[in-house]
């Protein structure tokens, strides 16, 4: 069952355009389109959808660059799935470290791509309305991915950004490595080292140049995002 929603369909191929958009508007939904990435930028940025199909490749503008524009620019929380002729495992993890919440091959059965918009929908709806997540003097709006520690805001990766979501979501509960994987890339899973990578640098981000560090690693079970007092020095 489809829900009720605003879409932004950014394609060159007319023909899959008109095809796409007709079927979600027979499911009950609104949309809109774009035939290159720079008009489709435009409209993402001046408009609120409740999600965007991407197109990989676009005239006057690539897919991932429209991508990277919304999320670093125009700090938009929209969910984005890119449709893609590429199956290459390295560029769909490109697109999800660029902030893509999920992809479709071309081609694709128009039901399929349904039931992706509607769980990323669904998914987005529950993180806009939650309220702003705080861990001590660290804050996380998910409605417009804002980092702020005291005084400080923070700027972040998308992937650094998802990340944050899911360990301050969960605080004080640690959270394994599979589960953090999972929920970033899905089945698409990176190589060993990129998620140490990616806490590395969030760690960095939220913690160097703090007296209080709240990124902790648990030996063999995880990882989490609490105030920790320091243990106490007997006399």
């Amino acid at each position: 069952m489809s829900i009720s929603a605003s879409i932004l369909i950014i394609e060159d191929n007319r023909g899959l355009a008109e095809t796409v958009g007709t079927y979600l508007e027979t499911r009950g939904m609104e949309v809109d389109y774009a035939a290159d990435g720079e008009e489709g930028y435009r409209l993402a940025a001046e408009n609120r959808y409740d999600a965007i199909i991407l197109d990989g490749h676009l005239p006057r503008m690539d897919g991932l660059d429209v991508v990277r524009g919304l999320r670093e620019v125009a700090r938009l929380a929209t969910p984005i799935i890119m449709v893609t002729g590429r199956d290459a495992l390295e560029d769909k993890l490109e697109g999800l470290d660029r902030g893509v919440d999920d992809y479709l091959t071309k081609p694709f059965a128009t039901q399929e791509l349904e039931a992706r918009l509607n769980a990323v929908i669904r998914r987005n709806r529950k993180e806009v309305g939650r309220e702003v997540l705080t861990v001590g003097e660290l804050s996380f709006d998910p409605a417009c991915h804002r980092v702020r520690r005291g005084d400080k805001e923070l700027e972040l990766s998308p992937v650094s950004t998802k990340l944050l979501n899911i360990l301050m979501r969960e605080s004080p509960r640690v959270v394994t490595r599979r589960e953090i994987e999972r929920e970033i890339w899905g089945d698409e899973l990176p190589e060993s080292d990129t998620l140490r990578s990616h806490l590395y640098n969030l760690r960095k981000a939220i913690d160097k140049g703090f007296d209080t560090p709240l990124l902790h690693t648990v030996q063999s079970a995880g990882y989490r995002i609490a105030e920790i007092a320091p243990p106490r020095k007997v006399a």
